[in-house]
């Protein structure tokens, strides 16, 4: 049933009225400029490489309204569909501010997570420069909503709002390579308010690797490794394995569609990076589905003589 409405929503989607070149022009409204000053612009596709940001933000005045599904592990087989039966969702709106900050919103199935978070660009990759890179910063905010009782605590201790939150620093540094390759390293920093075992450190750190290949002019692929340098000794009384994503990116007008292998449950950086408990040589993969759309808010000047426009 599930696949029957993304597909159903994949159809919607593509009766759209924009042009080929409309995604590009709205993930990066500045880019009359962007030929003026000679910077990169499309080093990514997305906002997001698979799970993680990349480099990319919407233009000023866009809204990109996502919808991202996992469903369980292949290695369940039959009985369970291949992971079919089982699913995680998260929705959420991320908007831009300017053509240089934009904040979003999310809710997750998984533990149910409420996240925000706001995204700066700090540096642009300049073209002819092979030591110039795309440089920015974000900042992540998690809260869980689960009930007090299913967090493992002392007999009388008292469970305070604070233990919900979690918080996320991570630098995005990113370089286009060519017209069809680009790469990103992202170092991270999670501060957990609550772990489950005084084994697992409150403060995690991490170092991310990304990429994209681009096949065509609609097709490309990605993926992205969180190394965990002083990782949790488990998590959900199972043990963590550093997470690795593959996805295949397919654009169609006004938005992209993400068909994604992954071996994390979760959708956010609190769970994907400090709490992924599938292995990939186990069979632990997910199989999902990132879905992005985004609707002009606020119409920049530059296109209000435009034929296609998205509202």
């Amino acid at each position: 049933m599930t696949l029957m409405l993304s597909a159903g929503s994949q159809q919607v989607f593509a009766q759209s009225d924009t042009s080929d070149n409309d995604l590009e022009r709205m993930l990066d409204a500045d880019k009359s400029a962007t030929k003026k000053s000679q910077f990169v612009s499309a080093t990514f596709k997305s906002t997001h490489i698979v799970n993680g940001q990349s480099i990319e933000n919407v233009g000023k005045g866009v809204l990109d309204f996502r919808i991202l599904h996992r469903f369980g592990t292949l290695n369940t087989g039959s009985e369970n569909f291949f992971g079919l039966d089982n699913a995680i969702t998260k929705l959420a709106l991320d908007y831009g501010i300017t053509n240089w900050l934009m904040v979003g919103v999310g809710r997750s199935t998984f533990d149910k997570e409420f996240d925000f978070f706001t995204k700066i660009k700090l540096a642009r990759q300049k073209e002819h420069k092979a030591m110039s890179f795309s440089v920015s910063y974000v900042g992540g905010l998690y809260i869980q909503s689960l009930p007090a009782s299913t967090f493992h605590l002392d007999t009388g201790q008292t469970y305070y709002f604070s233990n919900r939150v979690c918080y996320m620093n991570q630098l995005l540094i990113a370089h286009k390579f060519s017209n069809a390759f680009s790469m990103q390293i992202m170092p991270t920093h999670i501060h957990y308010n609550l772990v489950d075992s005084s084994k697992n450190p409150n403060d995690l750190f991490a170092l991310g690797v990304g990429g994209r290949l681009k096949l065509s002019n609609r097709i490309a692929l990605t993926g992205e490794y969180y190394y965990t340098l002083n990782p949790f000794s488990e998590a959900n009384d199972l043990p963590v394995h550093n997470a690795l994503s593959f996805g295949v990116d397919i654009e169609t007008g006004g938005h992209v569609f993400q068909l994604i292998f992954t071996n994390s449950t979760a959708i956010t950086e609190r769970a994907v990076i400090g709490q992924t408990n599938g292995d990939w040589g186990s069979g632990d993969i997910h199989f999902g589905f990132n879905i992005s759309r985004v609707f002009t808010i606020v119409q920049p000047k530059e296109f209000k003589n435009s034929r296609n426009k998205i509202w």
